[in-house]
């Protein structure tokens, strides 16, 4: 960030600012909207598509942007760039294949859409801010493939917790600690939460019920804390994550973690229920060198063996800007799979279920998400959460069971099956492959 700056300031000097498409206008968009055009010189919110006009409308219109031109071709999209003019659009696949736009912010929260949005905008050579742990932890590693492919970034963002624990994860990996434990800090975990339980909050602050329970129920950690996997390597300890309640400061957790079997698992992502500083994330980490542990020791940091860093807080769309910096000017992603998924988010009933019914999706009545490892999702072929939305049940499933692949049947010619299909014969171990289909 502090070389992020002054890039876009030299940037905004220059009149070259860097020209990006948003897609998706609802509750963080409009923040995102808000917050580029009126406090980040050196980058230009060129258009927005949303499914509804009047709504990619508004995220101006609450940004101060009065004048916005409607578009309905690449052509009047490219016009309308060239013009200097803030365009708006129901089909988002114009801002991604249209010249004048150097990255994308996808924030659509959505699965199947978006894996159509970021496919195309990978073939048009669009960097892409994700927004989106849920396709990300469903199918981003696929994706980073075809994004290496091209030559683009595909990248989660800063502001969202993952994007605040990398950064936290390269800082102490730069130091020269050794990172053991990725930690989320939550203030609710509740299964069994639902749209019902969640709506006054989620009218309080203007949010979606579904969006507001997936957070409520564990699912939206899950994805979280998955795709932090994918970019370091980790490991959950066991399915769901240990998740402990705990009211003190994150630095006393660290003294009930084993630092042996951490070191066998290769480092493991994680969450804490009432810690403080809420809603913070936090790094655990161990040092090698017994003479940097005395000066550890010496600022502050403890005796060890785990040492805790944290962040207090996560700014979302205030911090958002900087990925787009990082990607289009330094080549740099904030948060990316390595290669295969190391923790998958599989589907649990949230209820009991009944054969017939058609599953809901994230943040739904019917479902949540827990984080699992990788190898045990192949081995037991078990059903990811971001494509259990739709999927017809062919048995009855008791509460808190997880779903497999053979208890659903998957909607005909989704493009998200197709590349969770591809992931698998790409990343999986050969041992499993004939067990997933």
């Amino acid at each position: 960030m502090i070389i992020v700056d002054r890039a876009l300031q030299a940037r905004a000097a220059a009149g070259k600012p860097i020209r990006v498409g948003m897609i998706g206008a609802g509750f963080m968009g409009r923040g995102i909207a808000n917050q580029i055009i009126n406090s980040v010189p050196g980058i230009e919110l060129v258009a927005i598509s949303n499914r509804h006009i009047d709504t990619a409308k508004q995220a101006y219109l609450e940004a101060g942007i009065t004048d916005t031109s409607i578009v309905s071709t690449i052509t009047d999209l490219e016009d309308a760039i060239a013009n200097k003019q803030f365009a708006v659009t129901e089909d988002a696949m114009l801002l991604c294949q249209a010249d004048g736009i150097d990255a994308l912010i996808e924030v659509t929260g959505t699965i199947e859409f978006a894996a159509h949005i970021v496919m195309r905008a990978i073939a048009h050579q669009k960097h892409i801010i994700l927004m989106n742990a849920e396709l990300d932890g469903t199918i981003g590693p696929i994706l980073k493939v075809y994004a290496d492919s091209a030559g683009v970034i595909l990248t989660a963002c800063d502001g969202d917790q993952p994007g605040v624990e990398m950064n936290l994860y390269r800082f102490v990996k730069g130091i020269g600690l050794t990172p053991l434990l990725c930690g989320n800090i939550k203030g609710l975990q509740d299964p069994y939460r639902n749209p019902t339980t969640q709506i006054s909050f989620a009218q309080r602050w203007g949010q979606k019920p579904q969006m507001v329970t997936s957070f409520a129920d564990g699912s939206k950690i899950s994805f979280e804390q998955a795709i932090v996997a994918n970019a370091t390597g980790m490991k959950v300890a066991k399915r769901g994550m240990t998740g402990q309640n705990f009211t003190g400061h994150v630095d006393e957790l660290c003294k009930l973690y084993d630092i042996e079997e951490l070191q066998k698992l290769g480092g493991i992502v994680d969450y804490v229920v009432g810690a403080k500083p809420n809603p913070g994330v936090f790094i655990f980490a161990a040092h090698e060198d017994p003479k940097q542990r005395h000066y550890l020791n010496l600022y502050k940091l403890g005796e060890g063996p785990l040492y805790s860093f944290y962040t207090p807080y996560h700014l979302c769309h205030f911090e958002l800007p900087f990925s787009i910096a990082r990607a289009v000017l330094f080549q740099d992603a904030v948060l990316s799979p390595l290669a295969g998924p190391m923790v998958d988010v599989i589907t649990t009933a949230k209820i009991n279920l009944q054969a017939g019914e058609t599953i809901d999706g994230i943040g739904g009545y019917m479902t949540y998400g827990q984080c699992e490892n990788s190898d045990i999702v192949y081995q037991d072929n078990l059903l990811p959460m971001g494509i259990a939305e739709g999927c017809r049940l062919k048995r009855d499933i008791l509460q808190d069971q997880v779903l497999t692949y053979e208890d659903i049947e998957l909607p005909v010619g989704r493009l998200c099956d197709k590349l969770r299909a591809e992931q698998t014969a790409y990343f999986a171990p050969s041992k499993v492959l004939a067990t997933v289909r």
